[in-house]
């Protein structure tokens, strides 16, 4: 089986635990159903997007540049690294 490779996609820069979301700074585009791993000193975990939004508003895709709020499964930290499996 093949590994699949990593993108750099966006690094965290707040988190929200009582709704489980985290914000990320976009350095490369996301898209909801894409497959993430977030990592960080004691963070490391693998998730599908299944939402996000800007600005409160719900969107399917973010670009390059932009602040998105993205539900996550576990605790993310401030400067966590999030990459998109290719």
């Amino acid at each position: 089986m093949k590994s699949r490779k990593l993108e750099e996609v966006g690094e965290v820069s707040h988190y929200y635990s009582r709704i489980g979301v985290a914000v990320v700074e976009l350095k490369k585009a996301l898209s909801v159903g894409d497959q993430i791993l977030i990592s960080g000193a004691t963070t490391h975990f693998e998730q599908n997007v299944v939402s996000m939004q800007i600005e409160h508003k719900d969107v399917k895709k973010a670009k390059k540049g932009q602040s998105i709020g993205l539900k996550v499964y576990e605790k993310v930290r401030k400067n966590d690294v999030v990459y998109k499996k290719q």
